[in-house]
């Protein structure tokens, strides 16, 4: 409560009601962030919209979490009880394209909260670089093996033989081909297919 919390513990005590977590989509993000959670001890909620993915997650989280299909009133309901709420929709931890609540705006590391309407926002823009070894190993480990095949095979045939090159493509030959950047930034969309 000293840093404008709700002063609750996450994981209770006997006697008393563990803390309410809400991870909005369970990705990669919202997925770790409710294995944290899980493991203090909280109620967990992971919302998302694919069903199948909350199958899985239904089968790999302990049974204080509980896998739930995203829906406006279900986020409604939880959001009055939560004592966390985390925003994952995206994959990257960043809030780099406007975060996914309203009230959202970058912070720093510096000075990493801000409150509004009596809510503690955290929203750290670069939120890995809290800990730059461990993110900067992980990233290797995700990027390394296609920086080789690029390197390897030109970025236009990498792109052509693997699915998941040609779905990270930005931009080719001065036309935007990724339908985000184009709708984040109001530019034209160019269908990757187009110039192959």
């Amino acid at each position: 409560m000293a840093q404008g919390g709700r002063g609750t513990l996450l994981g209770g005590v006997p006697g008393v009601d563990p803390g309410t977590v809400v991870a909005i989509a369970g990705g990669v993000v919202g997925t770790n962030a409710a294995k944290m959670a899980c493991g203090l001890g909280a109620k967990v909620y992971i919302l998302d919209m694919n069903l199948n993915r909350l199958r899985y997650l239904s089968d790999i989280m302990p049974a204080n979490c509980v896998p739930l299909a995203s829906s406006p009133a279900t986020i409604r309901r939880l959001v009055k009880e939560a004592d966390v709420f985390v925003g994952a929709v995206l994959v990257d931890v960043a809030i780099d394209q406007g975060g996914c609540f309203e009230t959202s705006k970058a912070t720093t590391h510096c000075d990493p909260t801000f409150t509004i309407d009596g809510v503690v926002h955290y929203c750290v823009a670069n939120m890995p670089g809290a800990v730059p070894k461990t993110s900067t190993w992980a990233l290797t480990n995700a990027t390394l093996p296609y920086a080789v095949q690029i390197a390897s095979q030109g970025w236009k045939q990498a792109a052509a033989n693997d699915p998941a090159i040609l779905s990270g493509l930005n931009v080719v030959d001065g036309k935007v081909v990724y339908k985000g950047v184009c709708d984040a930034f109001g530019l034209p969309h160019t269908p990757v297919a187009e110039l192959f």
